[in-house]
């Protein structure tokens, strides 16, 4: 910078300038009077979803855009894999159970049979021809029956492993409700986060926004005449801090709804309330 007469020439506006290149994105530099930084935070077309471009409005709040939070406990412990998991040990359990309750039958065998005899030998008492099963003769007709063992074990026994049986069947009911207890903690752990997190980027937002402002302001005085480098410079930084500030939030924010989609088993846009 160099003084000629009244008059301040600044031949740092142009190295400044590249330098806020770099800092300002396209969006904030580029975008029309009337259209806030603040706008919507997008993520992507997913799986699934083809084409999509539903996003998360930041000034909106959560509540508003997803699902009520008892629907979404729902689907979250609908599609749940843990759940999904728990559910075929107690059908398991149950099966053995049952198997429990008929196990009894191991020790029962039925048979039957059939014959077909004239019973000549007690009618006439007539000799049998030989090769002729004398039996036979007599016990002609169809025959069946039953032949049941009970053992000690089946009366003293089967009554408690029927009982066992059947406890570790509702103590894999209880665990799928546990496990159900679980999913909606973190569920409201995280939907919580995302909330936080929304708010506080809205105000990051806002922050990065009049610091844009500030700095352009100190860019237009300085290369009219009216400013100075430091002014400028403090511009410049200010703004860079508030850039970087709004950018981590951001990065939080969006972290937490890569959560919420993980416990849900579903991506974002399918848990949007449609208007």
């Amino acid at each position: 910078m160099k003084v000629v007469g009244n008059r301040t020439v600044v031949q740092l506006s142009i190295g400044l300038g590249l330098l806020l290149g770099l800092l300002i994105s396209h969006n904030s530099v580029g975008q029309a009077p009337n259209k806030s930084v603040r706008g919507l935070v997008s993520f992507g077309q997913s799986a699934g979803v083809t084409g999509d471009t539903s996003v998360l409005d930041v000034d909106k709040d959560i509540a508003v855009q997803l699902l009520p939070f008892d629907e979404l406990v729902r689907i979250a412990t609908t599609y749940s894999p843990l759940l999904k998991y728990q559910n075929e040990i107690a059908n398991s359990l149950d099966a053995g159970y049952q198997i429990s309750k008929l196990q009894v039958l191991q020790n029962m065998s039925a048979y039957g049979g059939y014959s077909n005899g004239n019973q000549a030998i007690v009618s006439s008492g007539v000799n049998i021809v030989n090769g002729v099963d004398p039996v036979a003769q007599i016990a002609n007709g169809y025959r069946f029956g039953v032949d049941l063992r009970v053992t000690l074990y089946d009366l003293f026994g089967r009554k408690q492993q029927m009982k066992q049986a059947y406890s570790n069947y509702r103590a894999s009911i209880v665990q799928k409700d546990i496990i159900a207890q679980d999913i909606r903690r973190a569920l409201i752990g995280i939907y919580q986060d995302m909330i936080t997190t929304q708010q506080v980027l809205k105000t990051r937002l806002l922050d990065e926004q009049s610091s844009l402002t500030a700095y352009r302001i100190a860019e237009a005085e300085t290369q009219k005449g009216r400013g100075n480098a430091e002014t400028l410079a403090n511009a410049v930084n200010r703004y860079a801090q508030a850039k970087s500030y709004s950018e981590q939030v951001k990065g939080d924010f969006i972290k937490n709804v890569r959560y919420f989609e993980t416990i849900m088993g579903q991506p974002i846009q399918r848990l949007k309330r449609i208007n």
